[in-house]
């Protein structure tokens, strides 16, 4: 088994305006998606993030503050599971509960290195 690492990109939910009630559903449809993974022994951790980012780049290590919900997309949180290969988490991606809200999970393994 290897590890991969579902990144979760789409629109902040307070940017689309959703109600209370739908808030609810939608974390009802993440915690219902989650309890299916640990069932399955699959997921070894993952966090939602805060849109909210400080960068530091460059040699002259330039620090920004910002927003990300500035953007059309944002990073919104990530999942880490372990699966035979890449097509076995699309297939663990089909349940994501964004897809309607024009979410993407971006599928990436994790690289493991020798010492």
């Amino acid at each position: 088994m290897k590890d991969f690492m579902m990144i979760f990109i789409g629109a902040d939910y307070q940017e689309l305006g959703l109600s209370p009630e739908q808030l609810q559903e939608r974390m009802g449809k993440w915690f219902a998606w989650n309890d299916k993974m640990e069932g399955q022994g699959i997921l070894k951790g993952g966090n939602a993030l805060v849109p909210v980012v400080k960068h530091v780049s460059g040699p002259n290590r330039t620090i920004t503050d910002g927003s990300l919900v500035e953007g059309k997309e944002l990073v919104g949180g990530y999942y880490i599971v372990s699966a035979e290969n890449a097509d076995a988490v699309v297939e663990i991606a089909q349940d994501y509960p964004d897809y309607d809200l024009g979410g993407t999970v971006e599928i990436r393994e994790v690289m493991v290195f020798d010492k």
